[in-house]
């Protein structure tokens, strides 16, 4: 008797710890998940709402400009819902407004193409620093949100020397091949001499033996309209005008005036997503 009382005070006990733990698992559940229903509603509700209300964003963006093109990468801290500060870094390519590119030809058949008249390429890496004003949020999660920026930093040009392929036929019909600049060549393409043929460009990977660098300020006024679905996430077109102060002329071709003031207008299509 005094057995059969243990067991069923044993399994008494038992039944209630296990009853205490069922009850404390089945209130941790609805509370995790009042939890993140609760950021499902939060989230929802600021798409809706277009509210932009962030920590950080990062963005890359590919630039087309009127004197070029190039690619950037920009990080951005929020300062307020409507104001946010910026770091921009960019690495573009600058030509003049006037080049352009004609076939050239080795033994009839076209191989490759030249600038006529070039004698510099100019590339760039710039870094700024600016701020991001929310002029319009998306209002709701198919709008746009437009906001105007400013920016203002350093830029270090790259001058590196146009080479062309040259073959310059010597006596007993041998073939020298070598890279010369038009400066080098002392004469325009129409007027070579009957021996020497320019069969194309070298390319980007010649010249950088004699890269020169050139110091300059630079300065961005933009729109940029965001359309993105989620505000997580960027999809954005901006619209803008730079400027860049070098403190030396920068030839770029024969017959265009070196100049140290560019001025231009640039399209960006740029991805990235806030945090």
């Amino acid at each position: 008797m005094s057995k059969l009382f243990l067991t069923l005070f044993a399994l008494t006990l038992v039944l209630q710890v296990f009853a205490q733990d069922t009850t404390g698992v089945s209130r941790m559940k609805p509370d995790k998940r009042n939890a993140k229903r609760q950021r499902i509603n939060n989230l929802l509700r600021m798409e809706e709402e277009g509210d932009l209300i962030f920590n950080k964003h990062n963005l890359f963006g590919i630039r087309l400009a009127t004197d070029g093109y190039g690619i950037s990468f920009e990080k951005g801290k929020f300062r307020t819902p409507s104001r946010t500060f910026i770091y921009s870094f960019e690495l573009n390519e600058k030509h003049d407004p006037k080049e352009h590119h004609i076939s050239a030809s080795s033994d009839g058949i076209t191989v490759s193409t030249v600038v006529p008249f070039k004698i510099n390429n100019l590339y760039e890496f710039k870094i700024a620093v600016g701020q991001q004003h929310l002029i319009g949020g998306k209002g709701n999660k198919n709008g746009v949100a437009v906001t105007g920026l400013y920016s203002a930093g350093l830029t270090l040009g790259l001058l590196k020397p146009y080479y062309l392929d040259v073959q310059t036929s010597t006596a007993g019909n041998n073939v020298k091949n070598e890279h010369k600049t038009f400066e080098e060549l002392g004469a325009p393409m129409d007027t070579l001499p009957p021996n020497v043929k320019i069969t194309g460009s070298s390319g980007f990977l010649v010249g950088w033996g004699n890269l020169k660098y050139k110091p300059a300020v630079n300065a961005k006024q933009a729109m940029r309209f965001d359309y993105g679905r989620l505000n997580s996430t960027i999809t954005a077109i901006e619209v803008g005008l730079t400027e860049e102060f070098y403190f030396s002329k920068i030839p770029l071709a024969y017959m265009v005036n070196p100049k140290s003031f560019f001025f231009n207008a640039y399209v960006s299509i740029m991805f990235g997503s806030r945090k």
